[in-house]
């Protein structure tokens, strides 16, 4: 939907309801949070970023049929099962979201990491099926904000990484006219996510203006979750949201996050650091 027909059916939209192109009943997820969650036990299962096992996890949830999956996202998956391939070609019209909406397993495993490793690491989980350097250096910047948020970093913080984005990535620019009707590309998206982020001042004023704006609002609404949840904290999080959502996925969500923190390098190490987490929840 545009803003125009979101504003004429809901007048501003701040609750689930369901419905929508896809039909959902009142609290299911998408695709974000699906292929976030499968990223995930693909880290877990093989304890490291193993290029195989993240693809096999993708290919696991594809074979669920999902309710919605991504042109791009398909096609890698179809294209691993058929020739055992990783790496899909690099491709300079594969800028989409896809990679990114599912990017948060990355930054809760790697936290702590070197970030050359962290680079190597979003590279290798996005490029099953992305691989475009452009939606790249918008993704790690992604894991970046979300990971400074996890670590006590402050809006302003988060604002001077995107800024850094764009310095090397003009197309990012996200100070120009308000984005309205984002579509799959990622620049659309995280201009997007930016706006919406630093110009309000909470969790739930962030997220209502993100998915006003209608178009791919699943995906903006679940990255921009994933960077409000810990720069905002756990209790930010609207308790009617979380009331409304589909428990076992919720329950899911908070189990795997906790595993992954546990398996991250600064856990494993650095357990006098203090770490802002919660449970942020895309889709």
């Amino acid at each position: 939907m545009t803003p125009r027909e979101i504003r004429d059916q809901h007048g501003e939209h701040r609750d689930i309801i369901g419905g929508g192109w896809l039909r959902l009943r009142k609290g299911r997820v998408t695709d974000d949070t699906e292929m976030s969650l499968a990223l995930g036990r693909g880290l877990l299962d093989a304890g490291d970023i193993d290029a195989r096992t993240i693809a096999d996890a993708f290919s696991d949830w594809m074979h669920t049929k999902p309710v919605d999956i991504g042109h791009t996202v398909r096609r890698g998956i179809s294209l691993y099962r058929r020739a055992g391939t990783t790496e899909v070609p690099e491709n300079e019209y594969d800028a989409g979201n896809g990679a990114c909406m599912r990017t948060l397993p990355i930054a809760l495993f790697t936290l702590g990491a070197h970030p050359d490793a962290i680079d190597r690491a979003n590279r290798i989980q996005a490029h099953v099926t992305h691989h475009n350097a452009l939606a790249d250096a918008g993704t790690f910047t992604v894991i970046r904000m979300v990971q400074t948020a996890m670590l006590g970093g402050s809006r302003h913080e988060l604002e001077k990484l995107a800024e850094t984005l764009v310095a090397t990535h003009p197309s990012y620019r996200f100070d120009r006219k308000r984005t309205e009707n984002p579509g799959g590309y990622i620049v659309e998206t995280l201009r997007a996510v930016f706006q919406a982020l630093f110009a309000t001042a909470g969790f739930e004023a962030a997220m209502i203006d993100v998915v006003n704006r209608g178009g791919d609002a699943d995906t903006t609404g679940a990255i921009l979750g994933m960077i409000a949840g810990p720069l905002y904290g756990i209790a930010s999080l609207p308790k009617r949201w979380l009331r409304t959502l589909d428990k076992p996925t919720l329950e899911a969500c908070r189990a795997q996050a906790i595993e992954l923190l546990t398996a991250s390098p600064i856990l494993a190490h650095h357990t006098d650091r203090a770490v802002h987490t919660s449970c942020p929840l895309g889709g």
